[in-house]
């Protein structure tokens, strides 16, 4: 109950930091690279612009997009990973093992030649990749739920395949799906952020935590803030996720 109010006042309170905070777009030369302050909290970019603004500004992308291919990738990985369990296609896993070897960045690097940089080609390269390891989970654990005994009851009964993997297997298997899920969430975050500090994600002006590390590198060792506190922000996401990932293992 004391976590649940205290997760609900921080959100609170986030939310209402994130409203005060001015536009992340507009530019101020007057206030160029100057440190953290009580006016800017995280201080100014190049053009003028408060980081801090930015910085959660660019969450809803970075986040966002995490959260969109992570479900994207999770929902396909699971349907073929369970379907070849139990149609028996072992080289559907065979195939994701292939598909896996592949570098996400050189994807993501066709994928930007193809259809240009943006969002979509992060989606795509990740996408592509991305659904491998659910499968492969999801193929295993609907193998070993096979086996269990109220499955066997069921099928004895009638049942057919989608009704046994829909109402008995699926709500079995979905804890540890879940948990995959989140542990997963820091690796494909570092993913997005990374291709977006290649400039293969969002383009300027929009904010995106890759992006703002890409944009802070030159003023690295005179304005260290432009650097660290998405970087920060990357890694804190990623550890609280993580984390909450393996309390849902044990």
């Amino acid at each position: 109950m004391k976590f649940r109010l205290a997760a609900a006042g921080a959100a609170i309170l986030v939310v209402t930091a994130a409203l005060a905070l001015p536009d992340p777009l507009a530019a101020d030369y007057s206030s160029v690279l100057e440190s953290p302050s009580l006016a800017h909290p995280l201080g100014t970019d190049q053009l003028g612009r408060d980081v801090a603004a930015r910085l959660f500004s660019g969450a809803r992308v970075t986040l966002g997009l995490t959260v969109a291919t992570l479900l994207v990738t999770g929902v396909a990985g699971t349907v073929v990973g369970a379907a070849a369990a139990v149609l028996g296609a072992r080289s559907v896993v065979r195939a994701a093992d292939l598909v896996a070897a592949l570098p996400t960045i050189l994807v993501g690097l066709l994928a930007a030649a193809i259809s240009g940089p943006g969002l979509p080609s992060i989606l795509a390269a990740v996408c592509a990749v991305g659904w491998t390891p659910f499968a492969r989970q999801a193929y295993h654990l609907t193998l070993r739920e096979a086996k269990q005994e109220y499955v066997v009851a069921a099928r004895s009964l009638g049942a057919g395949t989608a009704r046994i993997l829909a109402r008995h297997i699926a709500p079995n298997i979905a804890e540890p799906l879940l948990a995959h899920l989140l542990l997963r969430f820091a690796g494909t975050l570092l993913t997005v952020s990374g291709l977006s500090f290649l400039g293969l994600g969002v383009q300027p002006p929009t904010p995106e935590w890759g992006a703002m590390v890409a944009e802070g590198r030159n003023h690295l060792f005179t304005s260290p803030h432009l650097v660290l506190a998405p970087a920060a922000a990357v890694v804190i996401t990623a550890t609280c996720a993580t984390v909450l990932g393996r309390r849902l293992t044990r």
